[in-house]
């Protein structure tokens, strides 16, 4: 309830252009998370990301196709990125994401409702998806 002020350490203007534009996608992530649909997505360069592969295809496809406030279930992110029995594969897709918040695999859950396993917690994962619940019926006023 109580406004949060966002705050990037000094020296910011000493940033190479990609860390500029993760700090300003990660500040309007969580201080005015409408505006992330119009930034540009940083640019990506770890070795995971550039190589063919169905976990690159998953994470690319939780990235383009799960908007900010929803959810998906693995097993439906299988579909999505084309494979629909591979939502143990999705899994690991999850475990080895490089770059969570920005590609959101917070917001892929289990089919049955609940949160599932998250790298920064059971609490982060509740936390990231209340955030951005709370966030997007705010935005619907």
């Amino acid at each position: 309830e109580s406004p949060v002020a966002c705050e990037v350490c000094e020296g910011a203007e000493e940033m190479t252009e990609p860390l500029q534009q993760c700090t300003a996608w990660l500040r309007a992530y969580f201080c005015e998370p409408a505006t992330t649909e119009t930034l540009p997505v940083p640019a990506f360069h770890h070795p995971l990301l550039q190589r063919d592969s169905f976990t690159r295809q998953v994470l690319w496809t939780l990235l383009n196709d799960v908007k900010f406030g929803e959810a998906v279930s693995y097993k439906q992110l299988a579909d999505l990125a084309g494979n629909s029995r591979a939502a143990r594969a999705v899994g690991g897709a999850m475990r080895s994401n490089p770059i969570p918040i920005i590609i959101p695999c917070h917001r892929v859950i289990r089919s049955s409702g609940d949160a599932g396993n998250y790298g920064g917690g059971h609490l982060l994962k509740e936390w990231l998806l209340s955030h951005e619940k709370l966030q997007k019926e705010k935005s619907a006023w």
